[in-house]
């Protein structure tokens, strides 16, 4: 049987995810409890590896030990922040907290999904929680080498990295321990702008030969497309992701839409800002373009309905990362579906 095609080429947990009813009773007190802060871990014998920042200064990542019935759960958590797909944006970004250890705040705030806190993160407070710091710029899939550890996550970039990590976590681990995955803004489009350009698709296609991404990129998917960094985009990943996985995502994620789908270059006269910095501000010809957006994000993810090993949380928030915010993570007035509340 001849492969499938999944586009022409352009000619240019350990995630144990139970998501448990509970109760909300946050007390007053409590709500201004001082905020849980993290120090920085370097992981110092990794250049032994190549596994090195932008910068060649030592990747890291800050850990919060778990207790309890939680003490043997993990949960990784891939930080975002875009990507660089040359010489002159890498160069540029290693000069920078995106690229370089050096660089970076030695203490991270841990609220959302990562608080220790039952009140705002009760079926993930007593895991051990670890921020991964992000500075290869390849969605931590540049040519380096990472140790893979146990709950997967990740917002933005890093929400797109789980995708390409889900699998190969779930093989180092082996059949003994049950892994999913959770992607937050990681669900970036293979899609055209308003004014009839896919940029993305060489943003991305440079990226991936720059960082030597493709090794690192899923195989069955690359065997079915002419153009293998085409596998970059989640969207074609997903037939062959074989470990369960949960999408979090905005249908008006705003980075999409602020730099994807109306991206500068497409609004030359800037007609487009006044509904970027508020969409209440948005005309009704501006609201019906960006039903285009929504749309382009539900019929990408109609292939995963009603699969068993995979689901999704899509809500038409104005919003970019909402797993590590608790105002959009686990708050009184947080969205509920059956008493539950993401």
């Amino acid at each position: 049987m001849a492969p499938r095609r999944r586009g022409a080429c352009p000619a240019a947990a350990v995630f144990v995810a139970a998501v448990v009813a509970v109760g909300f009773a946050a007390e007053a007190a409590d709500m201004v409890q001082e905020r849980l802060t993290v120090g920085m871990t370097i992981v110092a014998d990794a250049a032994s590896t190549g596994a090195v920042c932008l910068d060649g200064s030592p990747p890291a990542y800050h850990l919060h030990r778990g207790s309890g019935a939680g003490a043997r759960s993990w949960l990784l958590q891939f930080e975002g922040g875009g990507w660089c797909n040359d010489v002159r944006s890498c160069t540029e970004r290693a000069g920078t907290r995106r690229g370089s250890t050096r660089l970076m705040t030695k203490v991270e705030v841990f609220s959302g999904i990562l608080s220790n806190r039952p009140s705002m993160n009760p079926d993930f407070y007593n895991w051990n929680r670890v921020k991964l710091r992000y500075c290869d710029g390849g969605s931590f899939s540049g040519d380096s080498e990472y140790k893979n550890g146990v709950l997967l996550s990740g917002c933005s970039a890093g929400g797109l990295a789980t995708f390409f990590h889900c699998d190969s976590l779930k093989e180092r681990l082996g059949g003994a321990t049950t892994v999913k995955c959770l992607s937050d803004a990681g669900f970036f489009l293979d899609l055209t702008d308003i004014s009839g350009n896919n940029n993305m698709r060489k943003f991305f296609s440079s990226l991936v030969s720059l960082q030597g991404v493709q090794k690192n990129l899923n195989k069955d998917c690359q065997n079915s497309t002419d153009c293998p960094y085409m596998c970059f985009f989640p969207q074609y990943a997903l037939p062959d992701i074989r470990t369960p996985y949960f999408i979090l995502n905005s249908a008006y994620d705003v980075y999409q839409f602020h730099h994807i789908f109306v991206p500068p270059s497409s609004d030359p006269g800037g007609q487009w800002s006044r509904c970027k910095m508020d969409p209440g501000a948005c005309s009704t010809s501006q609201i019906a373009t960006l039903q285009g957006l929504r749309t382009a994000m539900l019929t990408s993810l109609k292939q995963i309905e009603g699969e068993p090993e995979a689901g999704m949380f899509v809500n038409s928030c104005f919003a970019h990362c909402q797993s590590e915010l608790q105002d959009t993570w686990f708050e009184p007035d947080s969205p509920m579906i059956h008493d539950k509340r993401w």
